[in-house]
């Protein structure tokens, strides 16, 4: 059994195509048929299904894909290892975030005392961020919902409140506090379906006894507070951004049923090699993120004098 076998059976096993796979690997479709009869030979059992032209992973084949996912994964993060052992390791930091409004300030802060570490950031679903954390593809994710899976941590960082803000003229404008189910009848403008934030909201609203009518769906959190401004429905808004755009958004409502808050925590795997560098971004973020909690708590305090 040679490494390059299996990494043809990964191939054949993403697409479940021969010709699909013979193309992207560069070899000859038939060259490629060989080398997996031969590893089907060597193993004694089949791990594809084929009928007519047509070939599917059969259950032999799933279980030996998660042995050779993991050999090339062992593999890829021993070359991590060795290239920093030996100092031809790049600076480089891969990061996905769910909530992007912190990380500007959170880079800042951190490249003004690490000025040759680079970063490789990701927005995505977090059902994709936790196969990449499971895969060895990324070394952090920031994120409000825990993430879970074999060999991943996650480790909370701060907990926030979750506000409401409406548009100016709204009937609960001047209030300071509202149950949430008081807006069962509004129209939400929310982030997409698979975001923590917006998986995180639709509990609240399920736990306070109705579904959201969603008005706008959008990734981009600038934009959805220019909706609300412009009077085309309420949204959530979490504390951390009202920090810095307090007097924008005025009419902002407290949630006194159910307890709308998140917890933003730090996830890795604990399978990938973490670089020097990448060691160094994890302790900083918990530093920055305990500075964040304390700045939060003042703010609100002074909110209230």
């Amino acid at each position: 059994m040679e490494l390059l076998q299996l990494k043809y059976f990964q191939t054949v096993a993403r697409h479940e195509h021969m010709t699909k796979a013979a193309m992207e690997l560069n070899i000859a479709q038939p060259s490629l048929s060989k080398t997996i009869s031969r590893l089907e030979e060597d193993l004694g059992v089949p791990l594809f299904s084929r009928e007519h032209r047509q070939i599917k992973l059969n259950e032999f084949g799933k279980v030996f894909l998660k042995r050779v996912d993991q050999v090339f994964l062992e593999l890829n993060e021993g070359r991590r290892e060795l290239l920093e052992r030996s100092n031809q390791h790049e600076n480089k930091v891969t990061l996905s975030v769910t909530i992007p409004r912190v990380l500007p300030d959170l880079l800042r802060g951190f490249l003004s005392q690490f000025p040759d570490v680079t970063f490789q950031q990701f927005l995505q679903p977090i059902s994709s961020i936790q196969m990449e954390l499971s895969e060895g593809k990324l070394d952090y994710c920031i994120s409000s919902v825990p993430i879970e899976g074999p060999d991943i941590v996650w480790e909370p960082l701060m907990t926030e409140e979750i506000y409401l803000i409406v548009p100016p003229g709204h009937p609960f404008s001047g209030r300071s506090a509202i149950k949430l189910a008081e807006a069962k009848n509004e129209s939400f403008i929310s982030m997409h379906t698979g975001y923590g934030f917006r998986d995180l909201t639709d509990q609240f609203c399920q736990t306070a006894g109705f579904e959201p009518h969603i008005a706008f769906e959008g990734d981009d959190p600038t934009v959805i507070g220019d909706l609300v401004e412009q009077g085309l429905g309420v949204a959530f808004i979490p504390e951390i951004t009202l920090l810095h755009q307090s007097a924008r958004f005025p009419d902002k409502l407290h949630l006194t049923e159910p307890n709308c808050r998140r917890t933003i925590g730090i996830a890795w795997s604990e399978r990938r090699y973490l670089s020097g560098a990448a060691q160094q971004f994890r302790e900083f973020t918990k530093s920055y993120f305990c500075a964040l909690s304390t700045k939060l708590y003042s703010h609100k305090r002074g909110s209230f004098s």
